[in-house]
C-alpha cells in the first residue's frame, strides 16, 4: 500500500512565519496537482483513501497534496489565535501553490476546506500559478446553518486525553455519527491521525490540534455569519472552475435549499447527494470515492 511523504512550506505571518505541513501522494514531478483540504477540526490524512484511489487511476501522472491547515496535524501552532481564520488559511494555500507550481490544478475541499476553496477560486486577482480547473465542494456552501455551527462549537477546542487510540476513536465517533456508516476498522484508521501522544505522559493521547482554533470560531455571532454569507456568495458567483457539489442528504450544515441555489448561480455546480450521510461525507466508501475520481480524472 502506497504511503504519502510529509513536506512543509513556510508561510508568512506577523510573528516571523510558520510552517504548514502537507502530505504528498503520487508523482512528485507531476505538474497536475489535486489539493485536498480538510474540515475545521480535521487534518490532511482524512484523504488517504481518496488520494490512493486518485493515484491508482491516474497512474504516474498526478500529485495529490493534502495540507494540515495551520494549528492542526503536523503543522505549527500560531502564536496569535486570532489568526485561525479562513482568509489566513487561504494565504497559506497561496504559499503552498507557489511552492508546488502546478500547470493543472484541481481542488477538493471538505467543509472549511471548501470555504478556503471559495476564497482561492473566487478572486481573479490572486497570484495563483494557474486557475483552478475543477472544484469539489464537500458539504459546504456560502450559506451555513447556524444550528450546525453551534453544534460544532460544543466540542471544538476541548482539552481531552485518552488512554488509547481506540478510546479516542470511540469518543470521536460519538460526535461524528453524521459522517455515515463506517466499519470499525475504517473508523479506527480514519481516527488514528486525529490524536498524538501527550508529551511526557506515556500511554496518554490527545487531539492533534491547537485548542485555540476554537477562539475565533466561538467569537462568531449570527450577525457576523450573515455578513460572511454575503461575501461568500459573491466569491461563489465569481468562480469559473467546473464545480461538483457533494452533500450528505441528512446534512445539518449545508441545506438542500442552499445546495439547489448553487446549481443555478455562479459556476452552476453539479449536485450529488449521498443517502444515509450528514455532515460530512468522508471519501472512504466506494461510491463517494468513485464520484470524485470520475469528476477529476475522466
Amino acid at each position: 500500500m502506497i504511503e504519502p511523504t510529509l513536506n512543509y512550506v513556510h508561510c508568512p505571518d506577523a510573528f516571523g512565519g510558520h510552517r504548514m505541513a502537507y502530505w504528498e501522494w503520487g508523482n512528485p514531478q507531476s505538474t497536475h496537482v489535486v489539493v485536498c483540504v480538510h474540515g475545521l477540526s480535521r487534518q490532511g490524512r482524512d484523504f488517504d483513501v481518496l488520494a490512493r484511489a486518485l493515484c491508482d487511476k491516474a497512474g504516474n501522472d498526478l500529485r495529490v497534496v493534502c495540507p494540515d491547515v495551520v494549528g492542526r496535524g503536523q503543522s505549527d501552532w500560531l502564536k496569535d489565535p486570532a489568526g485561525y481564520q479562513v482568509p489566513n488559511y487561504a494565504a497559506d494555500m497561496l504559499a503552498l501553490l507557489a511552492q508546488l507550481q502546478p500547470t493543472t490544478l484541481d481542488w477538493v475541499g471538505t467543509s472549511m476546506g471548501g470555504l478556503i476553496g471559495l476564497v482561492v477560486c473566487g478572486q481573479a486577482d490572486l497570484p495563483l500559478p494557474v486557475p483552478v480547473r475543477r472544484l469539489v465542494l464537500n458539504d459546504v456552501g456560502p450559506s451555513i446553518q447556524w444550528d450546525a455551527l453551534q453544534r460544532i462549537g460544543e466540542y471544538l477546542g476541548r482539552a481531552v486525553q485518552f488512554d488509547s487510540v481506540q478510546q479516542a476513536a470511540d469518543a470521536l465517533w460519538a460526535i461524528s455519527t453524521s459522517f455515515g456508516p463506517h466499519t470499525p476498522a475504517q473508523w479506527l484508521a480514519f481516527s488514528r491521525p486525529m490524536v498524538k501522544a501527550v508529551a511526557g505522559v506515556p500511554g496518554r493521547w490527545t487531539l492533534h490540534y491547537d485548542p485555540a482554533i476554537a477562539a475565533p470560531f466561538r467569537a462568531m455571532t449570527p450577525e457576523m455569519a450573515a455578513q460572511n454569507e454575503a461575501l461568500l456568495w459573491q466569491l461563489y458567483d465569481n468562480i469559473t472552475a467546473t464545480t461538483l457539489l457533494l452533500r450528505g442528504a441528512q446534512s445539518d450544515l449545508l441545506s438542500l435549499e442552499t445546495a439547489q441555489a448553487m446549481t443555478v448561480r455562479g459556476p452552476k455546480a453539479r449536485l450529488v447527494e449521498f443517502a444515509g450521510v450528514g455532515h460530512a461525507p468522508t471519501f472512504i466508501v466506494d461510491g463517494q470515492v468513485q464520484t470524485v475520481t470520475s469528476f477529476l480524472l475522466d
